[in-house]
């Protein structure tokens, strides 16, 4: 058993020397003083040696570990750092000499983009900023803004109801009715953010949607304003050559109401694509939140900001917008 000792320690330090690069090195230490090397394997030779033999092989077995261990440091050293880190498993050093990267930095999503831009837009027209709650009551969704009981935009399967009496807005128009309960007209604010209804998904549908809504309540206010102001905030925000109309439609909150259309790209083809509703603000609404109907008129509108950033970035599918996709979003 002392024979093959030492006949191991010959064959490891022959090779050891012979070692030439990091590479090699590593394959020693794996070979002898690995979990499965010839080093653990010789302990099994305790077992079938004599009694009188298990002392000196025992002790011979750790001297040669520990010699080889130092060997093979020395070696290592002898080869640069470069081996030392690779035989470790720490990977390759640091290169101080190679030139640093550039940090990646985050950004806005494209949606939260267009909604600064939006909201700066309007600014420049003299509209304020307004917030109001996501979970929001009957009163705000619906009471206060004209649509009765037996509205068909009042059914439980068209909303995200969370109880008996309280639901996920399903329209920006709740912060008109909020500020209007607080503020004494004249009024003039924009409220962006997101609104839910259970639409099915296709290229320009979502469930969960983004809106800003506009508001103007002053005396003598009219249709010709309200034209007035959409038709600039399209040239504004899309360029001059941007086709835009206004059709007639019917909201219960709006007396006469329209629908703002523009033409955008939806898969292969342009089309008509409507971007929101606008209208009169309906006496009803006024008396609803106090204010005289006779003293006072205003307008409101409520543009989606998905399709707004469909047809300003040319994009043909909503549901891109929230598929993460980062080969997509970097694109903005």
């Amino acid at each position: 058993m002392l024979d093959r000792l030492e006949q191991l320690e010959q064959q490891a330090t022959a090779e050891l020397k012979a070692v030439g690069d990091a590479d090699a090195l590593e394959q020693f230490r794996i070979r002898y003083l690995g979990a499965k090397g010839q080093l653990k394997a010789a302990m099994s030779w305790l077992k079938d040696a004599s009694k009188e033999d298990k002392p000196k092989l025992g002790q011979g077995l750790n001297a040669l570990k520990k010699k080889l261990e130092a060997a093979f440091e020395a070696r290592q050293s002898e080869l640069g750092s470069s081996a030392g880190a690779k035989a470790s498993g720490r990977g390759p050093m640091l290169d101080v000499t190679e030139p640093g990267l550039a940090p990646t930095m985050g950004r806005a999503h494209v949606i939260e983009q267009v909604m600064a831009q939006l909201i700066e837009v309007f600014a420049r027209m003299g509209f304020d900023v307004a917030e109001g709650p996501e979970l929001e009551d009957e009163r705000h969704n619906f009471v206060a803004l004209n649509i009765p009981m037996q509205h068909p935009a009042r059914d439980p399967l068209d909303n995200f109801y969370v109880d008996d009496s309280h639901l996920l807005r399903t329209q920006t128009s709740t912060i008109q009715i909020r500020v209007m309960e607080h503020t004494q007209p004249p009024i003039r604010i924009v409220a962006p953010g997101r609104v839910y209804r259970p639409d099915t998904h296709d290229a320009t549908h979502s469930s969960m949607f983004h809106q800003i809504e506009g508001l103007y309540v002053d005396r003598k206010v009219s249709m010709v304003d309200l034209k007035t102001t959409l038709i600039n905030f399209a040239h504004a925000f899309f360029g001059e050559e941007a086709e835009v109309r206004l059709r007639p439609s019917y909201f219960p909150f709006t007396e006469p109401s329209a629908e703002l259309d523009i033409k955008m790209q939806v898969k292969d083809t342009w089309d008509w694509v409507e971007l929101g509703g606008c209208g009169m603000v309906d006496p009803a609404v006024f008396e609803a939140v106090g204010y005289d109907p006779d003293e006072w008129t205003g307008f409101a509108f409520g543009l989606g900001v998905e399709r707004i950033a469909m047809r300003r970035y040319g994009i043909s599918d909503i549901r891109w917008l929230y598929e993460n996709d980062v080969r997509f979003l970097k694109q903005f």
